[in-house]
Order: C-alpha cells, then structure tokens, then sequence
C-alpha cells in the first residue's frame, strides 16, 4: 500500500516520504518473518490469496476523482493495519514463547503507528469526501466481510 501511495501521489511530498519510510519498516519486518522461519528450521511458502483484503478492496472507489481514489486508498490501507494491529495484540497476548510474544507486540505497536498514519493523511488530503462518513462505511462494510466468514478460525474473519 505504501509503495502504490507513492508511485500514484508523487506530487504529495509529506505523503511520499512517510509512505517511504512505512515500506522500509515493512520490509524489515519481513526480513526478520524471514530469519524467524530460518532459524527455526521452517521454510517460507508461497503467498497465498488473501479473500479478506480481495473483498476489502472491492469496495474502494474507483469512478471518483483522483482525490476520492487517495482517500479510499488510504482508508483500505487504515483497515487492513487496524486488523493486522489487533491480530497482533491477541497473538502477543496468547502465546506462551516469550521471544514470539515480543516479536508480535513490537509489530502491533508498529501497526498502530501505520494505521493512525493512513487514517491521519485521509482526514489531511481530503477536499470531497468526509472522511469520517466513509470511514464508517468502510467499517461497516469490513463488518459484513466478517459475518461472512462465520466462526472459523483465520488470520483475517
């Protein structure tokens, strides 16, 4: 997310550079997903689909103006690191390896940070679009995604 806000909104310097920054940070975290498997004698499988995220950006808006598409681009963005943010907090919350118990709080503090971020640039950037309106929307929305998942056990739903 980070690296399409950039690529798409050049023009928007402080965006650009705090969307940068966010990457990087992505990126570390992965590096250490990575030598977390490693060292523990697991191997990395290949990306998987995520149904959650697909149906999530099913509703950003796309027949808008340019600055209706940031905005929704930058909510999506908001929504998937609040639940990566919370997912985090329980993992952190419930496992009984101390190492991986940290690991999972560090990432929930960082997603957090991301999240308000995301959230924080919407409300900046935004000339036709109450922010908070479609924030709601977008919540009620993710709520539907959820109910249809039921009650088994996912990462996302």
């Amino acid at each position: 997310n980070a690296i399409f806000l950039i690529t798409n909104n050049s023009d928007l310097l402080d965006l650009v550079e705090k969307m940068a920054e966010i990457a990087i940070e992505e990126m570390d975290h992965f590096r250490q997903v990575v030598q977390l498997i490693k060292e523990r004698g697991y191997e990395l499988g290949r990306e998987r689909k995520d149904d959650y995220v697909n149906q999530l950006m099913k509703f950003a808006r796309k027949d808008g103006s340019r600055n209706m598409s940031l905005i929704d681009r930058l909510l999506f963005a908001a929504m998937i690191e609040a639940r990566s943010c919370e997912r985090f907090k329980v993992l952190s919350q419930n496992i009984a390896d101390k190492e991986l118990a940290k690991f999972y709080y560090d990432l929930m503090v960082s997603e957090a940070t991301h999240y308000t971020t995301f959230l924080n640039f919407a409300r900046k950037y935004a000339t036709d679009v109450d922010v908070e309106k479609r924030w709601a929307e977008w919540l009620e929305y993710e709520g539907q995604i959820i109910q249809s998942y039921g009650k088994t056990e996912a990462i996302h739903g």
